[in-house]
């Protein structure tokens, strides 16, 4: 259908924005998948005496989110691509939702910042944990990006003591070859601090729902407009000739009879 250019900025807009929420959807789904089904993190989902609620929460939520995140993408690449007026109609439900639930969150995770803070650090203990009993060099791998993001060093921090001394950042002074920060308390202080940049992050990540849930409406109601406005005919001498196909000298002229 012919679009115009706003139409057409919308449909671009929507295409890179399917491509970036489909690329973090299976992100989200692999890392809970693999979290859940990997060998060396199975068995806390069926050990009931771990200590590994938060862990298996957040796992949950990873699988959860990028399985819904990849719905929403279904809907709205079809949609736009195929321009189905259906299909943009229930990408744009689900945006709602989306943007809704998003901004709910960051509001949450704002106002309870001590406590989310609090079920991020069970959640490195928990990573923690199973790097010590399986060494899994996933796990190291992940263990070492916090420990240099963060500049933290375990449990303890302790250098003596550090089981997972491998996986800590290079000291900075004379004194932290001895004893670093340890994570889940710089875990707690970080996510506390940083609030209203955690705040921003979802407040932001809304902003761009709301863009593609406009782009969405907008094309919706191109389609509609298209698809409802009267279709017509240029008339040319051809579709004349066809429409009236015996022309004005082969017509019979009717003439009185003869007289007598």
């Amino acid at each position: 259908m012919a679009l115009d250019g706003c139409g057409l900025v919308c449909k671009y807009v929507l295409f890179f924005f399917n491509l970036i929420f489909a690329l973090l959807g299976f992100l989200f789904l692999g890392l809970g998948l693999w979290l859940r089904f990997s060998s060396n993190t199975r068995r806390i989902f069926t050990i009931d005496v771990l200590d590994s609620t938060t862990f298996v929460t957040g796992v949950t939520v990873l699988i959860a989110l990028g399985t819904v995140m990849l719905i929403v993408v279904t809907f709205g690449d079809f949609g736009t691509c195929n321009e189905k007026k259906w299909a943009l109609q229930v990408f744009s439900v689900l945006l709602s939702f989306l943007t809704v639930a998003e901004i709910v969150c960051g509001v949450l995770a704002y106002s309870r910042r001590h406590e989310v803070g609090e079920y991020i650090a069970e959640f490195y203990m928990s990573m923690y944990g199973m790097y010590i009993n399986s060494g899994d060099p996933a796990i190291g791998v992940t263990l070492t990006f916090v420990h240099n993001l963060l500049h933290c060093c375990g449990m303890t921090g302790v250098s003596l003591l550090e089981v997972a001394k491998n996986t800590c950042p290079k000291p900075d002074g004379i004194l932290e070859h001895l004893v670093m920060p340890h994570c889940p308390g710089i875990i707690t202080t970080v996510f506390d601090s940083k609030a209203p940049l955690m705040l921003g992050i979802f407040i932001g990540t809304a902003a761009l729902l709301l863009i593609a849930l406009i782009c969405s409406s907008t094309l919706c109601k191109q389609l509609h407009l298209t698809s409802s406005s009267p279709q017509y005919i240029i008339l040319t001498q051809s579709t004349l000739s066809l429409a009236n196909p015996l022309s004005p000298h082969h017509e019979f002229a009717s003439t009185p009879p003869p007289s007598p």
